[in-house]
């Protein structure tokens, strides 16, 4: 392999990428790859969509960039208004930008400026929760709980307030699933009341976690009482959609589950689906308003709007819709979860299997009952991802436990899946247990 001037996190290098279709990817070394994870959970429609290419096209015979201060661009009007027609009553006001640290930051600086417009500045604290995965940004990282990419930079911000995420999963308790969803629910009421509720701007969650908790699922009773809670105190709620939108859980936003309502919401990845650089803040007609009233949005990315991307966030729309995607990430979802589920009883170091829609993931373990993590030493988070990676299947994993300890492994493939494929990953996913199995000296 030639030497290489890019550096990004790790002197590990991979195949050069020759082309791609549909669920997968061929390397210059003449191997084909399924794209397991819809690469970060990005490529929601698939690779190479030829209607997504043609309309890019007629958008690049026309124009490439065309600066918002400048000129408006009917790309980004429809995109903005065919976004407006598919969320709740109010949310009708977007800003676009390039990706979700974006779409966060935005949404964080936008509550900011709402508040101070609202005679409301004292409002400045923002609740996240722990672990959590918000962005790579200075801003973002300071809502965000995962260790290893928050803790060197942690004198470069105002690290925020955190709580407890829903992890249901690990407690040993005598609760109903209901119950348990309320208890982490009244974690934030009680978080608001020790930081000083006139203190609280907003409290930011991913209604289905991302890469920091692998595709965690609260009990439904969970979002409705966080709701109620939000309400209660003037707080904001803030829905990071970035992973979870768009379609990839089997709703528009993942919101829609639980019939809830947020604020504010970040979006991005699945947005344009990997055709281009895109994401965007959906906010509230009134709060945007009430920014604008007192003198304007104190923000801004030079690419925001760009014409060429909103084409094909578009078009992404349009595929969407056309070949009812949204629909056939819950059935595939569903035969996915229901074949993982199906090796966590072959294999006794699966200890969780989560998710909804084409969000999904699972978890390994030392011990199903007690879910302590396998030991650190044995790196599972990496080297079950490289005997995937060999057997041409991509993955994607993190360390469960904040970062810290755990390995959990998302299965997102992109949204055009077939009953045949899925059952292509869960066949490699079952030879790949085995071997890591062997390695690991680990009962089956």
């Amino acid at each position: 392999m030639k030497p290489s001037n890019l550096f990004y996190q790790s002197k590990q290098r991979r195949p050069e990428v020759d082309r791609a279709e549909g669920i997968y990817i061929w390397g210059k070394d003449g191997q084909c790859y399924i794209d397991g994870s819809s690469g970060a959970m990005v490529s929601n429609i698939g690779h190479s969509n030829s209607n997504v290419l043609a309309a890019m096209k007629r958008q690049m015979d026309s124009a490439t960039f065309a600066y918002r201060l400048h000129f408006e661009n009917s790309a980004a009007e429809e995109l903005a208004t065919k976004i407006a027609d598919r969320m709740p009553e109010g949310l009708n006001r977007i800003f676009f930008v390039s990706g979700g640290s974006e779409a966060v930051e935005s949404c964080i600086k936008f509550a900011r400026q709402w508040a101070v417009s609202a005679d409301q500045a004292e409002r400045w604290k923002i609740i996240s929760r722990f672990p959590s995965y918000h962005g790579s940004t200075l801003g973002a990282l300071a809502i965000t709980g995962y260790g290893p990419l928050t803790g060197v930079f942690s004198p470069l911000y105002k690290d925020m307030p955190k709580i407890p995420a829903p992890t249901c999963y690990l407690d040993r308790d005598n609760l109903s699933d209901n119950d348990r969803g309320l208890k982490y629910a009244e974690m934030l009421r009680d978080e608001i009341i020790a930081q000083g509720p006139d203190t609280v701007l907003a409290f930011v969650m991913e209604p289905v976690g991302g890469a920091s908790t692998g595709a965690l699922v609260a009990p439904d009773s969970y979002y409705n009482r966080v709701r109620e809670i939000c309400d209660e105190f003037g707080v904001l709620l803030i829905m990071d959609e970035v992973m979870s939108g768009v379609g990839r859980t089997g709703k528009f936003m993942a919101t829609e589950h639980w019939n809830i309502r947020a604020d504010l919401y970040a979006v991005s990845k699945g947005f344009a689906a990997g055709y281009a650089p895109l994401g965007a803040m959906i906010a509230d007609e009134g709060m945007v308003n009430t920014v604008l009233d007192a003198g304007g949005f104190a923000h801004g990315h030079t690419y925001a709007g760009n014409p060429l991307a909103c084409s094909a966030g578009l078009a992404v729309l349009e595929e969407i819709d056309k070949n009812n995607l949204m629909a056939n990430a819950s059935t595939m979802g569903n035969a996915l979860m229901a074949g993982l589920n199906d090796l966590m009883e072959r294999y006794a170091f699966i200890g969780d299997v989560r998710g909804k829609g084409l969000l999904c993931a699972f978890e390994m373990v030392a011990d199903r009952e007690t879910m302590v993590p396998l030991p650190k030493e044995l790196n599972a988070f990496q080297r079950f991802v490289e005997i995937c990676y060999e057997r041409h299947l991509i993955t994607y994993s993190r360390r469960t436990r904040g970062g810290i300890d755990g390995d959990h492994f998302l299965i997102c493939p992109p949204m055009i899946i077939t009953e045949p494929q899925v059952g292509e990953i869960l066949s490699i996913l079952d030879d790949s247990l085995a071997i890591f199995a062997r390695e690991a000296r680990l009962e089956v």
